[in-house]
């Protein structure tokens, strides 16, 4: 099918695999908007972060009309997808719907949200998008809540470098929408030790009770109370505070004069 200017080309991904329901969802929600192809991977692939394959090759196949698998990551798919299945750079990449939230500390893991941080990094205006709650899911809000927010992208852009993170209540209507900042999301017992049946010690990474988020005005926060969490999230990790504090108060010259006397003395031994 052409690409009209009145049609933007928008790429889906996620991290749960190619027969998530949660991408069929933002799939069908995102025809709406534009043409979508999607490439996503064979298998699930949650909480891989920004893991990139290079110690093989990837295989590419197709399971239809503009959608593509590969047997890699989320950001694999983003690589392949951008270099080499689309003829022309998308206007939009949206990654999800993932069944469960990543609010906090959990999008450092989350698949979902290194899609987005990858396809950002090339350009494209990206979009993350998590469906808090328990199975099953009803996507039916979230893929309005894709729609709205797909086209105000869109519309609007965003700024430089710069991805949303959106975390959408349970349920089939919520209380409204807030801009929010990363909150903390960490986890209470989520090592849990177990035995096989010889009584060798196996360790199980989930689960856990997750510690609250005392800040107001957080994506946990906005969850909590029922809001659609929009949480820009920006490429440069600096810590631009910490920066200027460190400039201030380290004294560089002092460590390296005890670099080159350390130096120095090994020289003298060698």
């Amino acid at each position: 099918m052409p690409i009209t200017p009145a049609m933007p080309l928008i790429m889906v991904t996620n991290d749960d695999g190619i027969d998530s329901p949660g991408i069929v969802a933002l799939r069908d929600a995102m025809t709406a908007v534009g043409r979508t192809i999607m490439v996503a991977p064979e298998r699930d692939n949650s909480a891989v972060s920004h893991a990139l394959t290079m110690n093989r090759p990837l295989r590419i196949r197709r399971r239809g009309q503009d959608t593509y698998t590969l047997d890699g990551t989320p950001t694999d798919c983003v690589v392949i997808g951008l270099g080499k299945l689309l003829e022309t750079k998308p206007d939009l990449l949206v990654s999800g719907i993932n069944p469960g939230p990543n609010l906090g500390d959990d999008i450092s893991y989350s698949g979902t949200v290194s899609a987005a941080i990858e396809g950002t990094m090339y350009g494209i205006p990206s979009v993350a998008f998590s469906l808090v709650g328990e199975p099953p899911y009803d996507y039916s809000l979230a893929m309005r809540i894709a729609i709205m927010l797909a086209e105000a992208v869109l519309t609007d852009g965003l700024p430089d470098n710069t991805l949303l993170n959106i975390n959408i209540p349970a349920g089939k209507a919520c209380a409204g929408m807030e801009i929010t900042r990363q909150g903390r999301r960490l986890w209470e017992n989520s090592i849990q030790e177990t035995f096989d049946p010889w009584g060798r010690r196996h360790y199980w990474i989930g689960g856990g009770t997750p510690l609250r988020d005392h800040g107001e005005d957080t994506d946990v926060a906005a969850i909590r109370k029922g809001l659609v969490s929009i949480t820009p999230i920006h490429l440069d990790l600096t810590n631009h505070t910490g920066l200027q504090l460190l400039r201030r108060t380290w004294n560089l010259g002092r460590m390296e004069d005890r670099v080159r006397s350390v130096n120095s003395g090994h020289e003298e031994n060698s």
